[in-house]
């Protein structure tokens, strides 16, 4: 109840804040890849717990389907599903263009110009600068514009040299730079390699992660940046575990002369060269830990079939198990499995003035993600698939009923008036009732007293 009545007093005067004229908020998100939502109760991340404690947490996002890095990073920035904004696999094929895309040819704008990200509303809008180091899609043309000020991919670049620019853009540039994207490979480059199991590895991995993120902290407060610039550190998904005896070995139920495979485990894009009535049949018989759907079938819930990029036949492994055609086990963790597993889920924390401190949220959905960014740099949002309420309770100028929370306090207002009832109704029945009051009759009897 406390923490309800924090909120809404907050949201009063952060409103009036606002209201009396406050400076154009400024927004840096930051990606760290393959941060699994759980990673945050299995090891000491101290950088990264002061954080949330001066901000806030969702525990857990759940993210688009199919959970792989392209699909995700492009949704957190636009709100849409993958089916909506046209990036629906790391690895994608369109039979209209006859073109090919993969993580090392992702430059073409024809792949990304179905949807528009922040960075580019960010500029067109009138906003100020957007800047970007490293975040899949910020160096290539999307409608016909990049960040004003960005760095081309390239995995060897460290940590710090990426915070480096990125914070002299932030401190130095004009045009003011109102948002900022910063992308890091691990630990999902890790979490690949050792499987999220791995606790020794993945301690040192995670604990470097943390370490970076003191990194960024302590130079946003050297410059005088940290009171006044809105950070969100988030992920694109999580990570499950492996094995060599988990293997769906395609080559023992189909030849691969009947197909084409585009995207590869756990979440396969499979392209029929033959009947695909034939070749759906075939798939459909091959493992029980294997989902095979035609595009047209896909569940609903995936949000994953009005895209012709979608391939017309889609494997789903059962979470860990690998699709394979012929090949041993490559790597001991993997994502893209069913977006409700919670292995695959990812956090969000964030820290700034848009935003409350100590509160502390279950889940949102990642498309939720970019209305609220959109909110906080005060631009109007493109058509999109989130939803703005789901994060109301992290902002702080936002009235907030958070229905666990509102229902409490009704059932404690009334036990509160039931226990008041009960005391003046046993109150009544313990005082006995006044008596009226009656003068004292005095009977005279006719007869004598005896004189004895």
């Amino acid at each position: 109840m406390n923490s309800m009545l924090t909120l809404l007093f907050s949201g009063v005067v952060a409103c009036c804040a606002r209201s009396a004229g406050e400076p154009v908020s400024r927004l840096l998100l930051v990606s760290f890849d393959g941060f699994r939502a759980d990673y945050l109760e299995t090891y000491k991340l101290p950088h990264l717990q002061k954080f949330i404690e001066d901000g806030v947490l969702v525990k857990q996002v759940t993210n688009s389907f199919i959970t792989k890095t392209f699909p995700n990073h492009y949704t957190i920035v636009t709100g849409l599903y993958e089916e909506s904004h046209g990036i629906v696999a790391n690895d994608m094929y369109d039979a209209d263009a006859k073109k090919k895309f993969s993580q090392f040819n992702d430059s073409d704008p024809f792949w990304w110009n179905e949807a528009v990200p922040i960075w580019v509303t960010n500029q067109q809008q009138g906003n100020g600068a957007s800047a970007a180091a490293m975040w899949p899609g910020t160096d290539v043309k999307i409608n016909d514009t990049t960040p004003q000020f960005f760095m081309k991919y390239n995995f060897s670049v460290t940590f710090e040299e990426r915070v480096e620019k990125i914070i002299a853009w932030l401190n130095s540039s004009n045009p003011i730079v109102s948002f900022a994207i910063l992308y890091w490979e691990e630990p999902d480059a890790s979490g690949h390699k050792y499987g999220p199991d791995d606790t020794e590895n993945m301690r040192k991995v995670l604990e470097e992660v943390d370490n970076h993120i003191g990194f960024l902290t302590k130079k946003l407060k050297a410059l005088g940046l940290w009171d006044t610039i809105n950070i969100i550190i988030t992920s694109d998904h999580g990570m499950a575990s492996c094995s060599a005896k988990k293997l769906i070995v395609l080559d023992d139920c189909i030849g691969r002369d009947n197909y084409t495979l585009i995207d590869k485990s756990p979440v396969a894009a499979v392209l029929p060269r033959q009947n695909k009535e034939d070749v759906y049949n075939l798939l459909k018989k091959c493992n029980s830990h294997m989902k095979v759907y035609l595009r047209e079938e896909i569940p609903d819930r995936f949000h994953y079939c009005h895209n012709k990029r979608i391939q017309p036949i889609i494997l789903v492994a059962d979470e860990g198990w690998t699709i394979v055609q012929n090949e041993s086990l490559s790597k001991l963790g993997d994502h893209g499995y069913d977006n409700a597993l919670p292995s695959m889920h990812p956090f969000l924390a964030a820290h700034g003035p848009a935003f409350h401190r100590g509160y502390k949220q279950s889940t949102i959905n990642n498309v939720d993600i970019y209305p609220m960014m959109c909110h906080i740099l005060g631009l109007t949002p493109l058509p999109h698939n989130g939803t703005f309420s789901n994060t109301k309770c992290l902002l702080a100028d936002q009235w907030c009923i958070n229905l666990p929370e509102a229902i409490g306090i009704v059932i404690g207002a009334l036990m509160v008036l039931t226990t008041f009832t009960c005391i003046i109704i046993i109150s009544k029945n313990r005082v006995a009732p006044a008596r009226p009051f009656s003068r004292l009759q005095l009977q005279y009897d006719d007869d004598d007293p005896l004189i004895g």
